[in-house]
């Protein structure tokens, strides 16, 4: 498959559409877009022009996008469930790595101050737990509940994408566009849980960039405990647990009751057989699959990708100008750089 054969591919894939499905909407056959697909055979420019209007990007989008080596991540990281059928993750896998080539077209031309950086660590030599420490002792972060989580992440140049993934299988998917760490969120999912996808996926970032090892996930999820509910700092409050001190400790700590029983249990202040009846005290009022007082917690919002659309608009440039910056052929609700006021009104 030719580079732009996986560009093509990547942004059918991102849109949900079949090839047949693309190859009516630009006017072409299917069997050409195999071909297209599988570089046997190159697009004329005239079908080129269908194909980049069929998908709301710019030709020198596909064409630029198909001459960088890595445009296309070969495996991201995502937090997901086991239920999550492959043609849901596939999708998203593939809107993550439009999401990066946009990214790149739009970062290349611009540059992103950012007050700090997310650290890299080697998960072999250092545990994903002291890692979380060390990021936060590097971020120079106050002790105890982590407040703001978005606006800390975005501060480390971190690209944070929220879109409703249209399922509940998967939470959120991250990986490194060169130095820009970048992180998908799923916007359906409650405040709580997507606090700990952030976390989570911050932990991918940080212990993941050059190696995949088999405990990933176990990995990330440590990291992302660690650095949402310190031990040091929560340990002392996971004692005498019951069902109303778990939902006073949610709203402190902004983590779900099920993040707080699983980090009780990791720090030994509750047994396995506690563990177990605080979960089906849970399940008995339905709380395993909607908690209670997430609509109290502090709304994480993205800002980075639209404030850089707004300075972009107040140093004169038009919505369509910024949109064929970031490799978008015309303004459109997926692109997260426009100006915020604008997007609503879309």
């Amino acid at each position: 498959m030719s580079n732009l054969g996986v560009v093509l591919s990547t942004a059918r894939r991102a849109n949900g559409w079949t090839q047949e499905q693309l190859a009516e909407k630009a006017g072409v056959s299917q069997v050409a877009m195999c071909r297209y697909e599988l570089g046997t055979r190159q697009p004329e420019p005239e079908i080129l022009e269908r194909l980049s209007a069929a998908l709301n990007v710019t030709v020198d989008f596909l064409v630029a996008s198909s001459k960088i080596r890595g445009a296309v991540a070969v495996e991201a990281h995502m937090r997901r469930r086991k239920t999550a059928k492959p043609s849901e993750w596939k999708r998203l896998e593939a809107r993550l790595n439009m999401q990066r080539m946009h990214a790149r077209r739009l970062f290349d031309q611009i540059s992103v101050y950012a007050e700090h950086r997310i650290p890299s660590f080697d998960p072999v030599e250092v545990d994903p737990a002291n890692a979380a420490r060390f990021l936060r002792m590097q971020w120079r972060m106050p002790s105890g509940p982590v407040r703001f989580l978005t606006q800390w992440i975005e501060a480390a140049g971190c690209v944070v994408i929220e879109e409703d993934f249209g399922t509940g299988g998967v939470d959120g998917l991250s990986h490194w566009i060169d130095e820009i760490p970048i992180i998908m969120l799923n916007s359906a999912a409650p405040t709580d849980r997507k606090r700990l996808t952030m976390a989570h996926e911050l932990g991918h970032l940080s212990l993941h960039s050059q190696d995949v090892t088999d405990t990933m996930e176990q990995e990330a999820s440590a990291f992302g405990a660690e650095f949402l509910a310190p031990s040091e700092a929560i340990r002392h409050e996971l004692r005498n647990l019951t069902l109303g001190k778990l939902l006073d400790l949610k709203r402190e700590w902004e983590i779900s009751v099920q993040a707080i029983i699983e980090r009780a249990w990791q720090l030994k202040m509750i047994d396995a057989d506690q563990r177990t009846r605080l979960y089906k005290s849970l399940s008995a009022r339905g709380w395993r699959t909607q908690e209670p007082v997430s609509d109290e917690l502090s709304i994480e919002r993205p800002e980075l990708p639209s404030k850089i659309g707004e300075i972009l608009a107040s140093k004169g440039l038009s919505h369509q100008e910024i949109s064929e910056l970031t490799g978008f052929a015309r303004p459109d609700s997926m692109n997260h750089y426009l100006p915020r006021r604008y997007l609503r009104s879309l």
